[in-house]
């Protein structure tokens, strides 16, 4: 089928774009970000795109298990060959290990895929958390008051990010640091 990111787009389109049309907007919006900050991560250009573009899989109805979105999706991509490497950048996307720890599942997620903090985890975390959920280009504040509002205060998604922030903002600032350095 040709580089990875095209099976990658191929398999979120099949799994996303009928069923969770919304979903499929911003994944595709995530995943032209991630093409626009590959010159940022050299040799991993292809892997930030096909993660970019399956980083929401695991919402998909065929592929949910726990609920957990992060942790189904890499588990899945891990039994259907797409890499080691790509399902631990899936598993620990925009700060996933604070959710898996709310949703009591942060030591299966440590014990099945290896943490990797690089250039190219934290571009998939800024093509993430800098698009909207129609694929729409958003700060980080704009991203983070929209996912507060569309979950409600008390959810575990909202609570999660009241202690992710931090790292997330740090995540955001090296992609940005890198972006002065090397503008697209």
């Amino acid at each position: 089928m040709g580089p990875p990111s095209q099976l990658a787009a191929a398999t979120a389109r099949r799994h996303l774009r009928a069923v969770l049309p919304r979903r499929w907007l911003h994944v595709r919006g995530v995943a032209a970000k991630a093409k626009q900050l590959a010159h940022l991560v050299g040799g991993d250009a292809e892997l930030l795109t096909a993660a970019a573009w399956l980083h929401d899989i695991g919402y998909a109805p065929d592929v949910a298990d726990t609920g957990f979105h992060a942790l189904d999706g890499a588990r899945w991509l891990q039994r259907h060959g797409f890499g080691d490497r790509v399902a631990a950048l899936v598993a620990y996307h925009s700060c996933a290990v604070y959710e898996a720890d709310e949703r009591g599942l942060g030591q299966a997620l440590a014990n099945e895929f290896p943490r990797e903090e690089t250039a190219t985890s934290d571009a998939l975390w800024y093509a993430d958390m800098t698009t909207g959920p129609d694929g729409q280009n958003l700060t980080v504040d704009e991203r983070l008051a929209e996912i507060r509002q569309r979950y409600g205060p008390d959810d575990v998604v909202t609570r999660f990010w009241q202690k992710a922030e931090p790292m997330l903002r740090d995540a955001i600032g090296r992609t940005q640091h890198r972006l002065s350095a090397q503008p697209m």
